[in-house]
């Protein structure tokens, strides 16, 4: 089987996840999963291996991620991930989307840039004095 490659984004940060056959070796970053750290962002890599179930035993993911934080590159690792087990086993796909949509859609929100002469946040006007 040739290897899959698949992408996840959330705000800044990009993942790519690239699926090959093997024994179930994750890696994120050229780490095992299994010593990854903090636990939150481990937990939601697992996701859709825990869905998966026996499929992602067959399969081995390396993920690259960069930009962003700890909860977005996450995030962004978690989609790739997903997509890389549909492109697999299109099986998945009804699985993935019965439990969270957002595994295969990404969310595209961002943050909105700041307007040139206004300080502090991107919509705050500057303050006015009557007197």
């Amino acid at each position: 089987m040739k290897n899959i490659i698949t992408s996840g984004r959330r705000k800044q940060s990009i993942a790519r996840a690239v699926l090959s056959d093997g024994n179930g070796k994750i890696t994120v970053n050229s780490m095992d999963l299994k010593i990854f750290s903090p636990q939150l962002s481990k937990l939601k890599i697992m996701e859709p291996l825990m869905l998966a179930g026996d499929v992602a035993s067959k399969v081995d993911i390396d993920i690259r991620v960069k930009g962003g934080g700890v909860i977005n590159q996450a995030d962004a690792a978690r989609l790739a991930v997903a997509r890389a087990l549909v492109a697999y086993n299109t099986k998945l796909k009804e699985v993935f989307l019965e439990y969270d949509r957002h595994l295969l859609v990404a969310d595209i929100r961002v943050r909105e840039a700041g307007k040139p002469n206004h300080h502090g946040q991107a919509r705050a006007s500057t303050q006015t004095s009557y007197r």
